[in-house]
């Protein structure tokens, strides 16, 4: 569910009219609804009902300090996989902050152990290795969750699946009450919590019940070990709704599914969630720079690239796509692409539209999750602003950059004598 309506044909966020927008901000536009943004942490929040359990936003999905103030001020914490992300969390006012990934670097894992963290998601021995020889030299105590990797399959795409013993992510199951044993005996190391993290735009609950029951066996082991954990991290990756009538579990409904065989455990759960809670709360908002006519197919070239929106060229992503003021009569089917030079930036193809013009606008749905944040510039063009609409006030959380921001951080080198270099 999402608060995008319209009204007399004209597509709106809350009380707030697109084409209001569009013209005082500027395209292409990032918009974002506060109200489905807290409405998705609410209602996943409530799922739990009174299970001991806290949201972590996953800070990938969309960085911008005053979305993460919004879950600050919600009480929630963050889930992070960069230093950048770190810091921005931080900024933002989170008190609670996990930090994951892979592929953490000595500065990173130093950085969170001198500003806190609720743990460290460790992905591999090498890694908590290094953490252990870091917080030794800093005279901490470096709280741990082992991310397992459950083999388990979550059914999405390729590159998004993570929960398989194929892929790069998390410790092999097998080899997890060994690692616990090490920590459980170092003076430098905290077991807390056991964690997994399937994959993402998972649109099923039922990988999410097998990985935690595996990940509770282990932790029944743990138990007769001595080895006690505060918390059970069931990571993210629940879906988004791409399309207006797909029918897909809802936020809550991952949690109710698992509630059951979090009775009676003693913990804290967490759960990680990005695209779910931001994903359908932002549109982006685009405009018809050429209509164009083909060998076989009618094409609307628009405002926007891949550089906004990379998820249709990296995923094949199928973003729902409409006008946002609707006319009348026959539809047509246009091939929505970009102005950047790749075949691959395509946003749709054959999407039946109401006749389009010149200038019209139109709007990508569910595009708050993995839109900005993996924007880019490339053909050196602008990133793309982000306003935040809150019922009939909306407010520029992201200012459009400018041409000097592309170089400013550039050295312009004269070299001298360049004829005088041998081929």
């Amino acid at each position: 569910m999402d608060y995008f309506t319209r009204k007399s044909g004209k597509l709106f966020c809350e009380s707030v009219s697109l084409t209001r927008l569009a013209e005082r901000y500027g395209t292409p536009l990032y918009v974002y609804s506060l109200r489905t943004f807290v409405r998705h942490y609410k209602i996943a929040s409530r799922a739990f009902g009174d299970i001991p359990h806290s949201i972590f936003f996953s800070a990938k999905a969309n960085s911008n300090l005053t979305l993460l103030k919004v879950i600050a001020d919600l009480g929630g914490g963050c889930d992070v996989v960069s230093l950048g992300e770190y810091k921005a969390a931080r900024k933002a006012g989170i008190k609670r902050v996990i930090f994951s990934g892979a592929g953490k670097r000595p500065d990173e894992i130093e950085a969170a152990l001198k500003g806190g963290l609720e743990f460290f998601g460790v992905e591999s021995e090498n890694e908590l290795e290094l953490i252990e020889k870091i917080a030794t030299r800093l005279g901490k105590t470096a709280p741990i969750s082992l991310r397992l990797n459950p083999d388990v399959n979550p059914i999405t795409h390729k590159y998004i699946a993570t929960g398989l013993k194929t892929e790069k992510f998390g410790i092999p199951a097998g080899r997890a009450i060994k690692i616990y044993k090490y920590i459980s005996q170092s003076d430098r190391l905290k077991p807390v919590g056991i964690s997994m993290h399937l994959g993402s735009q998972i649109q099923t609950v039922k990988p999410f019940v097998e990985g935690f029951r595996k990940l509770k066996a282990i932790f029944r082991l743990l138990l007769e070990q001595r080895i006690v954990l505060s918390h059970i991290d069931l990571g993210g990756g629940w879906a988004a709704p791409f399309t207006k009538n797909q029918k897909l579990p809802g936020p809550s409904d991952y949690i109710k599914a698992l509630v059951p065989q979090m009775k009676g455990l003693g913990v804290e759960f967490i759960v990680e969630p990005g695209r779910s809670l931001v994903g359908n709360a932002g549109v982006l908002v685009t405009k018809v720079i050429y209509l164009k006519t083909g060998y076989s197919r009618k094409f609307a070239i628009v405002d926007a690239g891949m550089n906004d929106l990379i998820r249709p060229a990296l995923y094949d992503a199928d973003h729902r796509i409409e006008p946002v003021l609707l006319r009348g009569g026959r539809s047509t089917k246009y091939d929505v692409v970009g102005p950047i030079c790749e075949s691959s930036d395509t946003f749709s193809k054959k999407t039946a539209l109401s006749a389009l013009h010149q200038g019209d606008l139109l709007c990508l749905f569910t595009v708050g999750a993995y839109g900005q944040s993996m924007a880019s510039n490339y053909n050196s063009r602008l990133r793309s602003a982000e306003v935040l609409v809150r019922g009939n006030r909306d407010y520029l959380i992201r200012e459009r950059e400018n041409y000097t921001d592309l170089w400013r951080k550039q050295k312009l080198i004269d070299l001298k004598n360049l004829q005088k270099i041998k081929p």
